[in-house]
């Protein structure tokens, strides 16, 4: 039923009626195209094959001029009234309001045209504001590199920005930019390339600076830059032992060597002439491998050329010291996939010998190694984990020299599986392969960075490993984290598909419920959890017999990787998580394949990468960096959702403040029937006296700067906790209008009633009662603004003041005109309240008693029970961050809680190492066997020392960079 009610939805076609689209002729006559030459679809005729024809003059091509704003001065009112009267219920509304013009018409026409007048205006000013933040772009959220910004593509969900519980984003494009940088290197059990990563710059933050003390010499110790930018994309590779040849001295020359020949051969990849005559750029497979080939080319081994049978390099040759260009015979290609995870070339040298040159996962490699190649396996194995730690892809380097009657004897196996025709062919491959990648030497490893996008659920269609990697690299997975692989195990002893998917269900559940048994029998309550499932895994766990176990299990991982997965998962995963926790959502994607993950979540983020546009027609917001997502949610997302939330409570405040006054008079008099104020009154009030705050409100109110929402997190935490906007917050607002509507009636009444308000004994009539007490109203609910606001700029003390302002200007203009016109208004401000001083006095007095209720309720919260940005907003105001900066930081820290994924949380790791290794080099300072410090001890303290308040000093160079 809901699937027909969707298709009878599609059929239905508004936009023809909003656009009117129904009025245009069709085009009986496609025919002849001529005619439609520079009409929309047909503005630039191509001649083909006719390069003449484009030099004819003259070329009536469009220009390429691009506008990223709606409207111009010009353009602005025709346009936006045909974008408000081009919507139905608008039209509607102008059809009633020309009705109401004629005796037809039950009402008056004031009573239709004021409110269309207000609601098409409000919504002109709100489309002038929007396309005028289009002109004014956040210049932080620009992208030099692409010439992008972020982009609102509704005006709906921008309080929803500041309520993201959940976030669901794909990989590739989306948090990496599929660029692979050359980073760091262990050869021969020696590690090369020790720059520093951004762990360690964000640990030396937060570690403690009295190391200073121990040894002043520190304090002028300097290390290379780890964040400078380098010229050579995508080798981001400094170490002095390797660059410029002098690998060479080097006492592990031949293992240097054949280091650098594997990275060189082993490899898919063609050579493309570049403009620089000595260096040449490559295209291959994988993006790994163009690193390698860059990295091989800095160092000496520079790929030039290949051929079907060939490959030819310039390789550094050590014993020659010079450049000597040397030709390979390729003689097979084991090919790379996801369950050898490995590739091996088999080359023959110039001098008749043959070599396997192999690189893969390091698992797979050590099982592979010869008694005698492994030497250097437990050093590599200590740099593995570290560039795991640092957030690297690594791949270890292998090979084996082959007897010439060995490979003879293998080649006629391997042949003989390739050109096998049939379903065991894949299993001959592998088995073949496996006779000959055995037995082989260790090298080293490589590691590599998957270029993340600069700055949660991860879903990808890469496989489990590559996933996991990415999870590594952006945080989302931390070496300490316990894993769950949540994956299927088809049975194909079973003899029909449902039989499989049945045992495939029952593996399933076992498994999540044996995780889930883990997790609650932990004792420590801090330790993370992630889940990875691949994509047969996730088929089954998302089938509604299973799900709510598997969503279950997800929800309580601090990370959940998906891979393998198809672009419907994506969106059905999405529309689960959605509902399953009630949780905001948001998706972010950057694909074709990631439309129905984004038009499913509660927010939508389409990147505008390299896989087109569609992610981002698709979208809400539209970014051009992953790094934007966390200025668009911590900035933008926690403004909108205060400076909203704070708009509706004041704008039913404001309305009650005002409705109430009338039910108080209507009841004060038992119902009478008369009206407390003047029907302009009433009708000035929205339209005219109290608009243009709110909107100031609505728009421009920022709680704290900018960066302070950065360096205070917590402070996201008002919008998915819901403090802003909460039953409590709605109620007590309704509760403070009530009262001070009640304080102004009250007052008003008793104040007019009892003595002579004019002079010769004249008391005050309802028409001076009215005047008087909407006028204490207006000063109210206006200093009521000024009271919540906690950014002022000029034009909310225009808007604010301008209104109080506008208020007399109104009465003096509306008591000018005749009593025909003005009725019980006419010179009410000049003839009668105005020359009284008890008018003014009244004024301030009950707007001071309105007030008092909501000031007392604001000092006792401040002082006993402040908001996390009451007590930054105090902070700022003292100039805390200025005068003391120890607090300021203090502070700041304990706004941020301990989370178990992310960036900080890596930063948190780091840190426990290093005070643990400060720890024991300080304990070992003292021999104790002598009572004397060690001086090895010493200086191992002291170089330990060293490289923190090193890291120290370049993490302040960051932050703070010359001028």
């Amino acid at each position: 039923m809901r699937e027909s009610s969707r298709r009878t939805k599609r059929k239905i076609r508004w936009s023809k009626l909003y656009t009117f689209s129904c009025f245009r002729p069709p085009n009986a006559d496609p025919d002849p195209i001529k005619s439609l030459i520079g009409r929309p679809g047909f503005s630039r005729v191509v001649f083909c094959n006719k390069p003449h024809l484009h030099r004819m003059k003259p070329h009536k091509y469009p220009t390429n001029y691009v506008s990223t704003t709606k409207y111009n001065v010009v353009t602005f009112l025709p346009r936006s009234l045909f974008e408000q009267f081009r919507r139905v219920a608008n039209l509607y509304f102008l059809l009633a309001a020309v009705l109401s013009l004629t005796s037809l018409s039950p009402f008056t026409p004031p009573s239709l045209i004021i409110p269309l007048v207000f609601v098409v205006g409000i919504s002109m000013l709100k489309e002038a504001v929007e396309d005028w933040h289009r002109f004014l772009q956040d210049i932080q959220m620009f992208d030099e590199a692409t010439c992008q910004s972020v982009r609102a593509r509704t005006s709906n969900l921008n309080e929803e920005l500041g309520q993201v519980s959940i976030i669901l984003s794909d990989k590739t494009g989306t948090l990496t930019c599929n660029q692979m940088e050359f980073r760091k290197c262990s050869i021969a059990g020696v590690s090369y390339g020790g720059d520093l990563n951004e762990v360690d710059l964000a640990a030396s933050h937060r570690m403690n600076s009295d190391m200073v003390a121990c040894s002043p010499n520190l304090k002028n110790l300097k290390i290379p830059d780890a964040h400078r930018e380098y010229s050579i994309k995508g080798f981001n590779f400094r170490d002095d032992r390797l660059m410029d040849g002098r690998w060479t001295c080097n006492s592990n020359v031949y293992d240097i060597t054949m280091f650098f020949r594997v990275m060189a051969l082993c490899h898919t990849g063609i050579p493309i002439e570049d403009d620089q005559a000595d260096k040449l750029k490559f295209e291959a497979e994988s993006p790994e491998e163009v690193a390698f080939l860059i990295t091989s080319q800095e160092l000496g081994f520079q790929f030039c050329k290949r051929t079907q049978s060939v490959m030819v390099l310039k390789e550094l040759d050590p014993d020659l010291g010079g450049i000597v260009k040397r030709e390979y015979k390729l003689l097979n290609l084991l090919e790379f996939s996801s369950s050898r995870k490995r590739m091996s070339v088999i080359v023959s040298t110039e001098d008749g010998q043959i070599f396997l040159l192999c690189k893969g996962a390091d698992s797979i490699i050590f099982e592979r190694l010869a008694d005698n190649g492994r030497s250097y396996q437990e050093a590599t194995s200590l740099h593995l984990s570290c560039y795991a730690e640092d957030g690297f892809r690594t791949l270890a380097f292998a090979y084996r020299r082959v007897e010439r009657a060995d490979y003879e004897h293998w080649n006629s196996i391997f042949m003989k599986a390739k050109t096998t025709v049939g379903p065991e062919r894949d299993e001959l491959l592998e088995s073949a392969s496996e006779m000959i990648e055995k037995d082989m030497i260790l090298l080293g490893v490589a590691a590599v960075e998957d270029k993340l996008q600069k700055g949660i659920w991860l879903l990808t269609g890469d496989k489990k490993e590559t996933a996991i990697n990415i999870g590594f690299a952006c945080s989302l997975l931390r070496q300490d984290m316990r894993q769950f692989h949540l994956s299927s195990v088809m049975d194909s002893g079973c003899s029909n598909q449902s039989e499989v998917i049945l045992v495939a269900k029952k593996a399933l559940v076992s498994q999540i419920k044996s995780f889930s048994q883990e997790i609650n029998e932990e004792h420590n309550k801090h330790m993370p959890f992630a889940l990875v499932v691949d994509g047969q895994a996730l088929e089954i766990g998302l089938r509604s017999d299973v799900k709510d176990q598997f969503l279950q299990l997800a929800v309580e991982c601090a990370s959940v990787i998906c891979c393998r997965v198809s672009p419907k998962q994506k969106a059905l995963i999405t529309r689960l998580v959605k509902e399953f926790t009630g949780k905001t959502t948001l998706a972010i994607g950057d694909g074709a394949n990631d439309v129905g993950m984004i038009q499913e979540a509660d927010i939508g983020v389409g990147i505008s990468g390299l896989e087109g546009m569609q992610a981002v027609m698709a979208s809400d917001f539209s970014l051009p960096q992953f790094r934007f997502l966390e200025r668009l949610l911590m900035v933008h997302g926690h403004w909108c959702y205060n400076r909203i939330s704070k708009m509706i409570l004041y704008f039913i405040y404001k309305n009650i403040v005002f409705g109430l006054t009338l039910f108080f008079y209507e009841f004060y008099t038992s119902f009478s029937g008369q009206v407390l104020y003047d029907d302009w009154y009433m009708t000035a009030f929205n339209v005219l006296l109290t608009s243009l705050p709110v909107i100031s409100l609505g728009v421009l109110e920022q709680d704290v700067p900018s960066d302070v929402c950065h360096q205070f997190p917590a402070l996201y935490k008002q919008g998915q906790r819901g403090i802003c906007f909460s039953w409590k917050r709605i109620i007590g607002w309704i509760l403070n209008g009530a009262v001070a509507s009640l304080i102004i009636f009250l007052s008003t009444i008793h104040a007019l009633s009892t003595v002579a308000f004019l002079g010769k004994g004249k008391v005050a009539d309802i028409a001076h009662l009215g005047t008087i007490t909407y006028t204490c109203v207006i000063w109210t609910v206006n200093c009521q603004i000024a009271l919540i606001i906690s950014h002022f700029t000029w034009i909310q003390h225009l808007f604010i003041w301008g209104s109080i302002l506008l208020w007399y200007i109104f009465l003096l203009a509306y008591g000018a005109l005749p009593p025909s016109y003005s009725h019980t208004g006419f010179q009410v401000l000049t003839e009668a309240i105005g020359g009284a001083p008890s008018f003014w006095i009244i004024t301030l007095l009950v707007v001071v008693a309105s007030l008092l209720p909501y000031f007392i309720y604001m000092v006792l919260q401040r002082t006993f029970y402040p908001l996390d940005d009451h007590v930054i907003q105090e902070m700022k105001h003292c100039k805390k961050d200025i005068f003391d900066k120890p607090m300021w930081l203090r502070e700041q820290q304990n706004s941020k809680r301990t989370t178990q994924v992310g960036f900080s949380a890596r930063v948190d790791v780091k840190i426990h190492h290093l005070k643990e290794a400060i720890q024991q080099r300080r304990e070992s300072i003292y021999n104790p066997t002598q009572r004397c410090p060690s001086p090895v001890a010493f200086w191992s303290l002291l170089s330990l020392l060293g490289k923190l308040v090193q890291t120290q000093g370049t993490a302040h160079e960051l932050d703070h960079p010359p001028t």
